[in-house]
């Protein structure tokens, strides 16, 4: 019927919006936990893939989003895979 079709399409609505809440968070945990692991500064971090230290500050709160430019910049920079760092794998 046309209320379950509703119903389904706000369920998928709602594990999008909980999977990109979760994956936001995981994403500024682990730079974060890179940041640290790796002694590296979000200044020093800052300078070499060209954003401003505040806005890496941002992304490790989950303030902001990255672009997914940014997000391979990031992987790249800590030799990690993208999927890693999105907090999609150990």
């Amino acid at each position: 019927s046309h209320y379950t079709q509703e119903i389904s399409r706000s369920q998928v609505f709602l594990q999008d919006i909980s999977y990109n809440i979760y994956m936001k968070n995981k994403f500024g945990e682990r730079l974060g936990e890179l940041l640290i692991e790796r002694n590296i500064s979000q200044r020093k971090l800052s300078r070499i893939i060209g954003v401003s230290s505040p806005t890496i500050s941002d992304w490790v709160k989950g303030k902001v989003q990255p672009t997914a430019d940014n997000i391979l910049l990031v992987a790249e920079f800590f030799d990690v895979s993208t999927d890693y760092i999105l907090g999609k794998t150990e």
